[in-house]
């Protein structure tokens, strides 16, 4: 070990005077797993909505730079807090999700300082595949009350929700348009790490 990396406490290790989760598999854990979004209606007004249902796996690298991420989103898990609105962004108005079930996310290059980074990845929805950049943070790592090891991450990022063709709106008598085209991502996540 080198003068910046020590040995850590369960499944953390110290870099650079940070505790880090460990190398090696950890999985989404669905129950504790929220990928939010918001958007403005009217544009003005905040409306938030999640996907309840996430699985996904982090490869943590002995160099956190060097670590992957896969993650698959359940569209149908759609939730808002309003049927019809549910049911619409399940049609074919957006997500299609009789034709588009799921979407994924796969990173392609993690840069990291510290406790935080930057995630630079591919969203594919609708069968479309964008570049997608989330400012991430380490929040901690705890032991459960069944021995399980935990990483909590947080992670946020804005995307233009046209670039993957939900382009669906309606032009308000006022100017403006009903429903943002940027929209907010938000996103916590605990993640279980795999003993061998």
């Amino acid at each position: 070990m080198t003068n910046t990396e020590s040995a850590g406490t369960a499944a953390g290790r110290v870099l650079g005077g940070v505790e880090l989760p460990v190398a090696g598999t950890w999985k989404v854990d669905p129950g504790h797993a929220e990928v939010g979004f918001v958007g403005r209606h009217f544009m003005l007004t905040k409306v938030r909505g999640r996907f309840t249902g996430v699985e996904g796996v982090v490869t943590v690298a002995e160099r956190p730079e060097d670590s992957s991420v896969e993650v698959t989103i359940d569209m149908a898990s759609v939730t808002s807090g309003d049927q019809t609105r549910d049911d619409h962004l399940r049609s074919d108005d957006f997500f299609d999700v009789t034709e588009h079930p799921t979407a994924t996310f796969r990173s392609t290059s993690v840069s990291w300082i510290g406790a935080g980074g930057v995630l630079e990845g591919e969203l594919t929805i609708k069968g479309l595949a964008r570049p997608v950049t989330l400012k991430v943070e380490h929040l901690g790592l705890v032991r459960d009350p069944w021995g399980n090891d935990r990483a909590v991450f947080s992670a946020k990022g804005r995307i233009n929700r046209e670039d993957w063709g939900l382009s669906w709106n309606m032009v308000l008598e006022a100017g403006g348009i009903l429903v943002s085209k940027e929209i907010d991502l938000e996103l916590e996540v605990e993640l279980i790490h795999e003993k061998d």
